[in-house]
């Protein structure tokens, strides 16, 4: 079922207020390695690597314990 013209118009404004695109650039090898990794894993390539991306955000900088006094 097509979208009508007015989810276009919703869809295309939210994007342009709402998100930030990122050019990605990898070698073709690498894109094929990502690629089965998301197939394996049963998700998008676009959502394997958001989620790759927040789970290295949380590794390298884990959440301060409001009661621990920052040095």
């Amino acid at each position: 079922m097509p979208n009508s013209p007015n989810k276009k118009s919703y869809n295309a404004n939210y994007a342009k207020t709402k998100l930030k695109r990122i050019p990605l650039d990898v070698q073709k090898e690498k894109y094929e390695q990502i690629k089965a990794a998301a197939d394996n894993a049963g998700e998008k390539v676009n959502s394997y690597i958001k989620r790759a991306v927040d789970e290295r955000m949380e590794r390298d900088n884990p959440p301060q314990d409001p009661d621990t006094p920052t040095t």
